[in-house]
């Protein structure tokens, strides 16, 4: 696991996008709206609040950098010196320094501003104020954009850095370019490094992983050095410098002794003199490769002897191997050396520490000695000892285990290994069972004679995988004859159906099911006989049919209404409604003979209805009836003063006389008193309740005469209402889009529209 991961950093915006980002959340999250009307300490809360929440915004912005980008002090010394290496310290200093003091002149311009607008008098003052401090905010951050800049481009380069932990087990592999690394680093890892057949193809460090003895190694490929001064070396140069001198691995050294690589063995030679000051302490291996092309036996004595020299000049740590990565000869072998050694070194710098001493002093080993001079042997059970005095009497073998010969548990057909061999074409089995397929074609083990079994998995793998090739039970069905096992099983046989025979009982079962159904048809038709006996009136055939059939259709129509949904309409149709009635159509729906036939059809008798709406019409329209009795209420007060003066007359006659009123009723004398005492006694007792204050009444009520003013009231509220129904009232809280002025101010020339 990597100790440091610069994927993570986040983006660095540029100087222009960090000035939108700053000002478009501060008019995002703070008020927007203030007049003049409010009050000085108001106003000022206002601009004093986007003042500091700006400020934040950008300190926030700006430490976050801070936070993400490493402290080269702080770090493993290989990643600093990469880094000195990559982007220059003195630069990614600086850089990070003018970060640093832009937040400091940041805070120090929205303390200064906030102290004057606590004093500010006015609105256009406080306003000022507020537009000079974001104004020199922006400018502070506008003069980061060099740095801004470069930070961004470190930030993308760290995140393409291979993600490796400088104190794991690590595989160093060095050398000149074109000598074979990247090849070998393919070979023992999983990585993918581009190989070509010139220098320089590896550029950058590269990071693999293996595997050796259960535990993980990294493995890194390094660039091609050359051979001159340290002055003179080039960047991607100095990356394999800088993890040859910081990091604790095992290095291989690789030399190409074909000289296909451009560079002479005397080169190569000179090269591991000149960066031989970075292996001290380290694990040298020195790989002699592409041995393929030219034999290290068939070498010149001369270069031979160079480079044996060379290997003594290295030490005790350093040793010598060959190795091919076209044929892979000895590719395995370097990787298992270099890795032996590493872990050795490991150990003895672990042990040779104080700690491994404090923790040996806490250990305590015990030797057993021997309490007598009783010599106790093994225990061996008494089954054990019979059984092999029984093998070595049958023959002076032991017996040989059972095998299944179809891949799972021996059964009784399965015979001993010593009889497959002393019986040849004994066995029964039929040709298509999995026997003939397990016996191996040519791949028997030593001494079986070339007819090894073949396990049930071999065979699954061999005959398409899991889920597609199952065993074959039919091999282990016990049948009176075995060659009956992988006959097919028929469904008709003697034209009778197999399955019928399974159960015994059939036969009785289906005995007293057909008696249960006799019975059952028996008493269905006798009460269906006494229910019918009294009942002269008897359907025939079509007029049952006719009933069924409304039965179905009333039951529909049931089904229908009670549906989700079915009462949501109208009862009549749309289309219907207001359809004049073409009294020559006989088709037509609204006319009565149709209305007639359909209700007739689903059984409901409709005379009554259509009698009753006869009726309806012989009286008038519904309009004529309305305005008739309105003329009559209006004419009911005349009616009262005619029967007042008429009191006089009706007691000449004796009081017998009657009157009759509008609707050709006739009325007593008493009844007209009796109506008109109600009258008055309704109008005294609505204005009483008009000057009442005791009963409750509406809001609509309060001041009005009596419910023909309330009436009229409400009617002119509601004509009111219409103008403004569904839209935003005054009580409506809306907030609508203002142009902020900063956004829209400033010159348009051609060329550019930066309003800032």
């Amino acid at each position: 696991m990597p100790v440091y991961n610069f994927k993570t950093m986040a983006p660095v915006p540029s100087a222009s996008d960090l000035v939108d980002i700053v000002l478009t959340r501060t008019q995002r999250k703070t008020p927007t709206v203030v007049h003049p009307g409010y009050k000085i300490t108001r106003i000022r809360n206002f601009y004093m609040r986007k003042i500091k929440f700006t400020q934040q915004t950008i300190s926030e912005r700006l430490t976050a950098m801070l936070s993400d980008f490493p402290r080269l002090s702080d770090i493993h010394p290989f990643y600093s010196d990469l880094c000195n290496t990559l982007y220059d310290r003195d630069h990614y200093k600086l850089a990070l320094g003018q970060i640093n003091t832009a937040r400091q002149l940041v805070d120090a311009v929205a303390r200064d501003m906030i102290r004057m607008v606590k004093y500010g008098d006015s609105l256009y003052r406080c306003k000022c104020l507020k537009r000079a401090a974001l104004g020199r905010m922006c400018t502070i951050l506008k003069r980061q954009k060099a740095s801004l800049s470069y930070l961004e481009e470190v930030r993308k380069h760290m995140s393409r850095l291979p993600a490796l932990d400088p104190n794991t087990r690590t595989l160093l592999l060095c050398g000149l370019p074109n000598v074979g690394k990247s090849s070998f680093m393919n070979k023992i890892t999983r990585a993918n490094v581009d190989v070509q057949p010139y220098a320089f193809t590896t550029k950058s460090l590269f990071v693999g992983h293996t595997d050796y003895r259960y535990l993980r190694w990294q493995v890194i490929d390094t660039p091609g050095i050359l051979d001159h001064p340290l002055e003179q070396r080039n960047t991607i140069e100095m990356q394999a410098i800088t993890a040859l001198a910081h990091l604790t691995c095992s290095v291989l050294y690789f030399m190409d002794v074909s000289e296909q690589c451009g560079f002479s063995i005397e080169q190569q030679c000179n090269l591991f003199r000149s960066i031989s000051p970075l292996f001290a302490n380290k694990q040298l291996v020195v790989v002699v490769n592409k041995i393929d092309a030219q034999p290290y036996e068939a070498l010149e004595k001369e270069k031979r002897d160079m480079i044996e020299r060379l290997v003594k000049e290295g030490g005790s740590n350093t040793t010598m191997l060959q190795m091919s990565n076209v044929s892979e000869v000895g590719v395995s072998s370097v990787k298992n050396h270099a890795c032996d050694k590493l872990l050795a070194s490991r150990v003895d710098s672990r042990v040779s520490t104080n700690k491994a001493e404090s923790v040996m002093n806490r250990l305590q080993v015990f030797y057993p000695t021997a309490r007598d001079g009783v010599k106790r042997e093994a225990f061996i059970p008494e089954s054990v000892l019979r059984e092999r005095e029984r093998a070595s009497a049958e023959g002076g073998e032991r017996k040989k285990t059972r095998k299944s010969r179809i891949g799972y548990a021996p059964t009784k057909d399965d015979v001993d290994d010593d009889d497959e061999e002393e019986e040849e074409g004994g066995d029964e089995t039929p040709a298509e069972s999995d026997d003939e397929m397990m016996v191996g074609n040519g791949g028997g083990g030593v001494g079986d004679g070339g007819r090894r079994k073949k396990t049930a998995r071999e065979l699954m793998w061999e005959n398409g995988g899991p889920g597609v090739w199952a065993p074959d039970y039919r091999e282990q069905y016990d049948l009176l004859d075995p060659e009956w096992r992988f006959d097919a099983i028929p469904q008709i046989l003697d034209g009778k159906n197999i399955a019928d025979y399974f159960d015994p009982d059939i036969e009785e079962k289906l005995r007293l099911l057909e008696e249960e159904e006799d019975r059952l048809q028996a008493e269905y038709e006798a009460a269906d006989m006494e229910r019918t006996d009294g009942d002269d009136d008897r359907l025939n055939e079509m007029e049952s049919a006719q009933v069924a059939e409304i039965r179905e259709r009333v039951k529909i129509a049931r089904a229908f209404k009670d549906r989700s949904g079915g009462r949501n309409r109208p009862a009549l149709p749309r289309e219907i409604r207001g359809r004049v009635k073409d009294c020559h159509d006989d088709d037509a729906k609204l006319k009565a003979d149709a209305i007639e036939r359909r209700l007739k059809k689903v059984g409901v008798d409709a005379s009554a209805m259509l009698e009753r709406g006869r009726k309806r019409e012989r009286e008038g329209p519904r309009e004529k009836r309305r305005q008739s009795r309105d003329a009559r209420g209006a004419d009911a007060e005349m009616e009262d003063v005619a029967a007042a003066g008429e009191e006089d007359d009706d007691d000449e006659d004796g009081g017998n006389s009657m009157k009759v009123d509008g609707d050709g009723r006739s009325r007593s004398k008493g009844a007209i008193k009796r109506h008109r005492k109600e009258r008055e006694e309704s109008a005294r007792r609505e204005q009483s309740m008009t000057r009442s204050h005791s009963r409750p009444r509406e809001p609509s009520q309060m001041g009005l005469k009596d419910e023909s003013m309330a009436k009229v009231a409400r009617m002119v509220e509601k004509k009111g209402q219409r103008k403004w129904f569904g839209g935003s009232g005054e009580g409506d809280h809306t907030k609508s889009v203002h142009l902020v002025k900063w956004c829209n101010t400033g010159k348009k020339r051609n060329g550019t529209h930066y309003s800032r």
